[in-house]
Order: structure tokens, then C-alpha cells, then sequence
């Protein structure tokens, strides 16, 4: 679940930290590459002692403390104007369903297949937002790609591509929420990812805490809980505010077509999911339509 579309320039956003205006913005991004595909393949490996909706609901709660600690978000919560309140806790609301799909589809599926599907949203916001025979030429490749994966193995695992499925078009809200969070600059971002993340651990309490309860009784499996929020919520949440806030939006865009090879790539290396060549042909196709699309430039709030 990558963040939000980046803004349009390419200078220091304000509410940039100055230390961290110092590192290149395109560090930011790679961290937050490895961490967003890094965090799930340790929650895969979790899901033999825990069910993938106790591992969701560990991951936003972990997140949400961290950001509790760090930011105290509820000191300007409720100075915000009535429409930001309401989008950061629809904010919320997107990134428990989100996480909550996106972890029962990997429970049944492979993580890059998992990965290319997630971006077909954020390609067909694109085409639909800035019509160009660009962007019909992105979403025709990743069509194309994503129907090679699911022709692969849809078969066996109809279930796990209805929950991909589902969290592609979250992907989309927490795309749109996401941009208008983070118009007031990395750090005012930050803030209200923080809010938002509280909102998802409440949201997330009805589904995932019966299945999170085990770990209660295990240090290791609620230190593991935690590392997974850390990896999967704060670390690339964190540099994706700081990369956005200064990265033009289409060399943003352009980067994005890293992040289904990583997918793949964390899925072999750490979980041994290996594609098949077939597999593998609609993970390049995803990749090719991601780097071949372009956002539509951005005016105003979202």
C-alpha cells in the first residue's frame, strides 16, 4: 500500500524537516520501496502462528502507537477545519479495510502477484484523470499483465484474487485521502497520517483483535507484530511524505514501476516464491505500464 500522489514540484516542500531536506528525496523512495513489500513478506511468515487478520490488526495498532508517541497527533486533530477532520478519518476507515484485504490476499497468493494487481488502480486513476493515448497504452500493459497473473492461477485461489481485487480499489481511495493529507507539507502529512492510523486501529478492533490475542501471550510473537507495523506502516509511510513532498510528480510516477519488481524480488528472496514465466511476463508488463503512465498534473486539493 503505497502513499499518496506526489505534488507537482520539485523543490523543498514547506514542513520539511531541514535535516531531512539534506537526503536526496530518491533515498527516501528506495527505503520505502524495500520496507513496503518488506514488512508483508515477514508477515507472511507470521501467518503459520497467527491469522492474516490478527497480523493486520498487530501491524495498524503497532503503527498507530508509534505515530502516538512521536507526533501526538490529537493536539491539532481538532483544530482541523470540518472537511480535513472528515478525511483523515475516512483515511482511517481505508487504510484498516485496505490492510485487512491486502493481508487475506496474501495469505492465498504470491506477494509480487499481489503487488502488480495493486497498481492497476492507481494506472486507471491516471488514464481516467489525464486521458492521453499515454496513459491508454499504460493501462492496456498492465490489463494485459494482470490478466496473465490471474489466467495463471485464478484456478485455484478465486478467493485470493476477490480480496487483491478489493484492496486495488482501497488503493484508489487511500490514493485520493492520501493526496489531499498531504497538501500542507511533509511534516503537516505526517501529522495527519498519525490521526488516521488511531482512526484504522479502531476501525481495524472488530475484525483483527480476536485473532490478534495470541500474541498477547508470546513476547516473540508481539515483538514480531510490532517489527511489522515499524516495517510496513511507519518507515515507508514516514519516507513517502518526505519523498512526495520534494520528487516532481512524474519522476514519482516514472519510480513507482520499481515497486512491483520489488514485490517480486522480497517474494523470492525472503518467502521463495519463484514466479513461473508467465508469471513473471505479467509482473514486466505491470512494471512497463507503471513506467510508461503519467499522473495528471496536480491543481489544488484533491
Amino acid at each position: 500500500m503505497q502513499a499518496p500522489t506526489v505534488p507537482g514540484s520539485s523543490g523543498p516542500e514547506r514542513g520539511t524537516p531541514p535535516a531531512a531536506s539534506r537526503i536526496p528525496p530518491h533515498t527516501y523512495f528506495v527505503a520505502s520501496a524495500i520496507f513496503h513489500y518488506l514488512g508483508p513478506a515477514f508477515a507472511v511468515l507470521l501467518f503459520a502462528r497467527l491469522e492474516p487478520l490478527g497480523v493486520a490488526w498487530l501491524r495498524i495498532a503497532s503503527a498507530a502507537v508509534v505515530f502516538a508517541l512521536w507526533r501526538r497527533p490529537w493536539r491539532f486533530f481538532a483544530g482541523l477545519q470540518p472537511a480535513d477532520r472528515r478525511t483523515v478519518v475516512g483515511l482511517g476507515v481505508v487504510l484498516a479495510l485496505m490492510n485487512a484485504s491486502f493481508y487475506l490476499a496474501l495469505d492465498r497468493l504470491p506477494l509480487g502477484t499481489v503487488g502488480a494487481i495493486e497498481f492497476l488502480g492507481p494506472i486507471g486513476l491516471a488514464a481516467y484523470g489525464m486521458r492521453t493515448v499515454r496513459n491508454g497504452m499504460a493501462l492496456v500493459l498492465a490489463v494485459a499483465g494482470v490478466y496473465l497473473l490471474t489466467d495463471a492461477r485464478i484456478g485455484g485461489q478465486p478467493l485470493g484474487y476477490a480480496y487483491a481485487f478489493a484492496n486495488c480499489a482501497l488503493f484508489v481511495l487511500y490514493i485520493v485521502l492520501g493526496h489531499r493529507i498531504a497538501a500542507g507539507g511533509a511534516a503537516a502529512g505526517v501529522d495527519r497520517l498519525g490521526a488516521a492510523m488511531l482512526v484504522a486501529m479502531a476501525a481495524a478492533l472488530p475484525i483483527g483483535i480476536a485473532d490478534a490475542v495470541p500474541a498477547f501471550s508470546s513476547p516473540v510473537l508481539l515483538a514480531a507484530g510490532i517489527g511489522v507495523g515499524i516495517c510496513s506502516s511507519v518507515i515507508p509511510y514516514v519516507c513517502d511524505q518526505l519523498a512526495m513532498a520534494r520528487l516532481p510528480r512524474a519522476t514519482f510516477a516514472l519510480m513507482l514501476a520499481l515497486l512491483p519488481a520489488m514485490a517480486a524480488a522480497i517474494g523470492a528472496l525472503v518467502l521463495a516464491q519463484i514466479p513461473a514465466p508467465v508469471e513473471l511476463a505479467g509482473i514486466l508488463l505491470v512494471i512497463a505500464g507503471v513506467a510508461v503512465h503519467r499522473a495528471p498534473p496536480r491543481t489544488g486539493r484533491a
